[in-house]
């Protein structure tokens, strides 16, 4: 069950690096943090972590609910342009996607020779790592940037919770202070785009 969700997870970033609609980039980042809070709970409930179950819970409610939208209305309030087409032609990115793909595969080897299990989630986080930054490269609009970043901090968490069989309250605490930072930031982002239209 598991890797169906880190499939799905992985899934929904690839459709979201295709997407030319706004909203639809907010919908695909809604379930690729959808799948993320629900893998955060089933690996809690086999490891009978409790922090990891309100880690899960809490990832649902403020990344698959909350901030998509916080920036669906902030997108309505400033007037953004819905239509986002990408830098990047659509025949390079499917040439780009796969060859991440493998790339990454090639490069978490090494580190999924110390890792007894969860080998390939490693690999997958930093695949998602890197489809992410690509996300963040192919638009000009801020939006498109800010849910690149916003994946980009999906796929670190679902590296920390794949990797170490469950992370800290301490260090997942300050993954949501970072991304209570990185709100603020998209606020002042905004309102800054807003003034140069």
């Amino acid at each position: 069950m598991v890797d169906f969700y880190v499939g799905l997870f992985l899934a929904s970033l690839i459709v979201a690096l295709f997407t030319t609609r706004l909203y639809r980039l907010l919908l695909w980042y809604s379930m690729n943090s959808l799948m993320l809070g629900i893998l955060a709970i089933t690996l809690s409930l086999e490891l009978d972590d409790a922090a990891m179950m309100i880690t899960g819970i809490v990832t649902i409610l403020l990344k698959a609910m909350a901030i998509p939208y916080v920036l669906k209305s902030l997108t309505q309030k400033f007037g953004f342009v819905r239509q986002i087409p990408p830098k990047i032609k659509v025949h390079y990115a499917i040439i780009l996607v796969p060859a991440i793909l493998v790339f990454t595969f090639y490069l978490a080897e090494p580190i999924t020779h110390m890792i007894h299990s969860n080998a390939n989630y490693v690999a997958v986080s930093i695949s998602a790592l890197f489809l992410s930054l690509l996300l963040m490269i192919e638009h000009r609009n801020v939006a498109p940037k800010i849910i690149g970043f916003l994946s980009m901090e999906n796929a670190l968490f679902l590296l920390g919770i794949t990797a170490t069989d469950g992370m800290p309250m301490l260090v997942e605490l300050g993954i949501f202070f970072d991304l209570l930072m990185a709100i603020v930031v998209i606020n002042l982002l905004f309102r800054k785009e807003e003034a140069a239209v």
